[in-house]
């Protein structure tokens, strides 16, 4: 039985790499429909055909979906002729021809038999001109679909192929994607016309992949992978490694619970980096965080509780509901109204579930300051606010004159707690962090102390045989140095 519709790879673009199979169907037919006569092949084939193409297609319509749709439904018409059609694509008929899945797709549909003659890839030539076994592990992405992206969906640890950098156009767009995971000087090599007589490979650095004047169709960058191990996969290993059999002890011994101090510790040195705008320890102390994520998350997966990818799977899925105004068609004002439509949209998550305060998710670990700023301002996303900031003000003075009048050590306490309160509101009006600003005040501290007891040591007088106006002195001198 003759397929109604056959679907023949011509190679990557040497005559001589046409498969013996796909030649002869070739030659056999009366008439061949060319998605594109741009291939170096074309000119090679056999003679007494007609051949035609569907490149007028490609000036009718602004996006290659409507191309690859509308060359789907012709081929597929042409199909339901009584002598059906011979469609021929460039490489093979699987890689990179979008319109040869939505033939099957609507034959099946129409009920039309199909034939698909394999080819020879881009893969081939282009791993041979590389000199790679792609066996080692090796990923292929479109250019195109990596431009729309903003961060490429590739390990660095493993090198990558990027087919199709067309035009600097779609290799300018490639490479700012490329270059939110990779260095901008991240070593890739070009290869042109891979498995041609035409062929080249040359080395450039990442920036200058869209500077390069000879880019077409028939361009490919190779990405290497990174001289080091540096993906989340890589890093998990190295912490399954550690508590395996055979592992470090200390690791194999360590639960979510022993966890705790280290994870919080982390964290406030990650906090400390901030706080000192310090990038090349902010740099360190997330590495130092993650650590303890992936910890936590090796831990789970060994009790067979959950692995890294529901936590992320979750977590994706999450940030992409409640931000329907990017992921979706709702618009917004301002960052006002995104945080009361991230409360709105958790209140219909919670649907018809028992009453679940808005409040009760804070974490009751965090520092009393931090706990304070994130009630103030999950309240203040659904307009339990002051309308602006004097009557904050004012309200600090009305707790401090409370707490002088508190009678009690029971009292002052509840009157200290309303004036810190009122203090933190006072600092989220003016967008400060209590916490990092108390922290702040108190390194300042700690510093100028310790230069006031170095200038005591100085003098050799200890400070505690100082008086408190020498003291004074030294600190008001201190203070106006640093």
């Amino acid at each position: 039985m003759i397929a109604a519709i056959v679907i023949v790879g011509l190679g990557p673009g040497d005559p001589g790499q046409i498969t013996l199979e796909a030649w002869k169907v070739l030659e056999s037919a009366d008439e061949v429909h060319l998605r594109t006569r741009r291939h170096p092949s074309v000119d090679s084939l056999p003679e007494g055909v007609r051949y035609q193409s569907f490149d007028e297609v490609y000036e009718n319509h602004d996006s290659f979906d409507d191309v690859y749709e509308e060359i789907a439904t012709r081929v597929v018409a042409l199909g339901e002729r009584p002598q059906g059609v011979v469609y021929a694509v460039p490489g093979h008929p699987f890689m990179g021809e979008t319109a040869v899945a939505r033939i099957l797709e609507l034959a099946r549909q129409e009920g039309l038999s199909t034939r698909v003659v394999a080819g020879v890839s881009f893969l081939e030539p282009a791993t041979t001109a590389l000199g790679i076994d792609p066996f080692d592990g090796l990923q292929i992405c479109d250019a195109m679909l990596l431009g729309e992206r903003h961060h490429p969906n590739l390990c660095p640890d493993v090198g990558a192929l990027i087919v199709q950098v067309c035009d600097r156009y779609v290799a300018s767009r490639a490479k700012i994607t490329l270059m939110n995971l990779y260095h901008d000087d991240h070593p890739i090599r070009l290869v042109h016309r891979a498995g041609t007589a035409e062929q080249e490979v040359r080395e450039i650095p990442l920036y200058q992949l869209d500077r390069q004047e000879d880019l077409d169709h028939l361009t490919t960058a190779y990405i290497p992978p990174l001289s080091r191990p540096a993906s989340l996969s890589s890093f998990q290993d190295v912490i399954a490694r550690l508590r395996a059999p055979g592992g470090c002890p200390w690791d194999r011994k360590q639960t979510h619970q022993t966890l705790r101090s280290e994870l919080l510790e982390e964290t406030y040195e990650v906090l400390a980096a901030l706080d000192t705008d310090d990038m090349e320890d902010l740099e360190e102390e997330l590495g130092d965080l993650m650590l303890q994520v992936l910890f936590h998350a090796q831990i789970a997966t060994e009790d067979g509780d959950f692995k890294l990818i529901d936590s992320t799977q979750r977590i994706i899925e999450k940030l992409i509901r409640r931000h329907p105004h990017v992921f979706g068609e709702e618009k917004v004002a301002d960052a006002d109204e995104v945080l009361q439509n991230w409360e709105r949209i958790k209140r219909e998550e919670r649907g018809k579930e028992a009453f679940s305060s808005m409040l009760s998710g804070i974490n009751r670990a965090l520092p009393a300051l931090s706990q304070a700023m994130e009630i103030q301002r999950r309240v203040a996303r659904v307009g339990f606010d002051w309308a602006s900031a004097e009557p904050v003000t004012a309200k600090v003075q009305e707790e401090l004159q409370e707490f002088l009048r508190a009678s009690d050590a029971d009292e002052r306490l509840a009157e200290m707690g309303d004036l810190l309160f009122s203090l933190v509101n006072v600092a989220r009006w003016h967008d400060i962090d209590a916490e990092s600003a108390l922290r702040q005040a108190n390194q300042r501290f700690m510093d100028r102390f310790a230069a006031l007891e170095r200038r005591a040591q100085a003098q050799h007088r200890p400070l505690e045989e100082m008086t408190l106006e020498e003291m004074d002195a030294l600190w008001e001198q201190i203070k106006g140095e640093c």
